[in-house]
């Protein structure tokens, strides 16, 4: 007999009634996802959270009373929070970007296709961002940013405390490298730099390789 993977459970936060039903209808077509609950504006999502305990939150970045940047935020902030996908409906928006550097996984535009949006939760549930920082790296240079000094000097003193290979490491994952590729180029396993990445985000309180790939570009890391 096989083993009975239990579905990924996912939150849908929007406060849009028809966009609710129509993510709850895509997540209706999968055995291996279930709707954990609904909330329609973020000041619901901690009570949602607390009774449904999801695995995934899809959180919708507009919202009347408290938008999904600040909901993202203090959710990200609490012990074994949830993973979260960010719902828009602009590719370059400065939100979107807060958001990342707030603990989301990745994000989603609001027309994209069924199945990729079913992929992105089960990917995301399995801890891997769906943001590459590729991508990431085109959406910053779409959003100024008023602090960039102060960021900077504190993505900088926060690479200090990483080891040299570990600082070539982050470095290379703010390029956009694939950990095949960082192995090829600095001579590792693949073994090892999935060490050195686990390191660098238990080290510095990271959610994710997206995060990394920001503090590198912030830092100013070539």
């Amino acid at each position: 007999m096989g083993v009975v993977t239990a579905p990924v459970r996912v939150l849908v936060v929007d406060d849009d009634p028809l966009v609710r039903a129509g993510l709850v209808m895509i997540l209706d077509t999968t055995p291996d996802i279930a709707l954990a609950g609904e909330a329609a504006d973020g000041t619901e999502v901690a009570a949602a959270v607390d009774a449904h305990r999801p695995d995934v939150v899809l959180m919708d970045i507009r919202m009347p009373r408290l938008d999904g940047l600040t909901a993202t935020e203090l959710l990200r902030a609490r012990p074994a929070p949830p993973e979260v996908i960010v719902l828009t409906t602009f590719q370059a928006d400065e939100y979107v970007l807060r958001a990342l550097r707030a603990g989301a996984s990745g994000f989603l535009l609001k027309d994209t296709p069924a199945a990729e949006i079913l992929r992105a939760i089960l990917r995301v549930a399995a801890g891997e961002p769906i943001l590459s920082p590729a991508v990431t790296r085109r959406l910053i240079a779409h959003v100024g940013a008023t602090d960039t000094r102060d960021r900077g000097r504190h993505a900088r003193a926060a690479l200090s405390r990483l080891s040299e290979r570990e600082r070539e490491v982050a470095a290379a994952v703010g390029r956009g490298s694939s950990n095949a590729q960082i192995a090829g180029d600095l001579f590792m396993s693949v073994a090892t730099v999935k060490a050195h990445v686990s390191s660098i985000l238990t080290k510095l309180a990271l959610n994710n390789r997206t995060q990394i790939a920001l503090l590198a570009h912030d830092a100013g890391q070539k």
